[in-house]
């Protein structure tokens, strides 16, 4: 039987901070630092590259956490509190994983090895978290205090749909005409040459970014972009910033690992965009007919499901195109 939600949600917050503490000092490899200096270890750090093994642990890692949370999401608020908890976790992570034909555009553009790329990702996803956060109760907000912007965000989603349906494949970014590398040059020059891994570098005694600095700016901007799209999608599972929050940024913070296990494969996912597409159009009628007709979130969650199955199933199934 559930106990007194408001007792309870601030235990989950503490509860939910605490893992999220943990994880990421784990992910950063802060606490391997800390060891290194308790022992002054005299061995210059190297880069730390993760393999496919590591990336597929870390993986299943996340996806497990997810899941024990959501367990005790059951226990303590209830069987409706932990549906909305996992559709939106899987909705969420649909979502992130277009993120990822960014992070290729974004590290092939720059030439940013695969030994860096760790680091870019990591303070992307850490500053993706408080951004979302603070993104996400505006939103509650908004939804609470002025009722119509519900057919605001469905209007967002069906208007993301059809951009999809109309935008071409990018093949490369072009910096120049990046607004998040302009905005950057406001503030100091860039210098594209790859300087270690150092995100800015000094030259003539003036601070220039380097393609690192440029390439988390890029990543950035980018995820605010997504975040104004996957953030109405969630709202329009729950209006409860807690299961939102959570079921978010669980989804974020297993995106560095399975960029690094599925990168290599993005190109199998033949089907994704048709499939988001789908899937923002169905989050957005949601929203739209809220008022009129309510969809139970276990339904929601069945054709979430259904509609990730289809994509990777299909994409599965058809051949790859014979390259010369």
């Amino acid at each position: 039987m559930p106990i007194e939600s408001g007792v309870i949600t601030l235990e989950l917050w503490i509860l939910f901070f605490a893992i999220l503490g943990i994880t990421i000092a784990i992910d950063l490899g802060l606490i391997h630092k800390l060891k290194r200096k308790l022992r002054k270890s005299s061995q210059p750090e190297t880069e730390h590259i993760m393999s496919s093994k590591e990336a597929l642990g870390w993986t299943l890692t996340w996806i497990s956490l997810a899941g024990v949370f959501a367990g005790v999401i059951y226990f303590a608020l209830g069987n409706e509190k932990m549906i909305e908890f996992v559709t939106g976790y899987a909705l969420e992570k649909s979502l992130s994983v277009d993120n990822m034909f960014v992070f290729l555009l974004v590290f092939t553009t720059l030439g940013i090895p695969h030994k860096y790329q760790h680091r870019v990702l990591s303070l992307g996803i850490l500053s993706a978290i408080a951004m979302r956060i603070a993104l996400i109760l505006v939103g509650a907000s908004l939804l609470e205090n002025f009722h119509w912007m519900i057919y605001v965000f469905g209007g967002l989603l069906w208007f993301t749909s059809i951009r999809m349906i109309m935008q071409k494949e990018e093949k490369k970014i072009e910096l120049e005409k990046n607004i998040a590398v302009r905005i950057l040059k406001k503030f100091m020059p860039v210098n594209l040459s790859l300087v270690g891994n150092s995100f800015v570098i000094r030259i003539n005694g003036v601070l220039h970014a380097t393609p690192l600095l440029v390439g988390l700016a890029i990543i950035e901007l980018t995820d605010l972009v997504f975040a104004m799209d996957s953030i109405p999608a969630v709202l329009a599972i729950t209006r409860d910033p807690f299961i939102v929050i959570t079921s978010n940024v669980f989804a974020i913070l297993g995106l560095r690992a399975l960029y690094f296990l599925i990168g290599g494969m993005l190109e199998r996912f033949h089907y994704l965009k048709p499939g988001l597409i789908v899937l923002l159009l169905f989050i957005g009628t949601k929203m739209i007919i809220s008022e009129f007709y309510h969809i139970p979130t276990i339904t929601s969650l069945v054709i979430v499901f259904v509609i990730l199955a289809t994509v990777i199933v299909a994409s599965l199934l058809k051949k790859p195109k014979n390259k010369e």
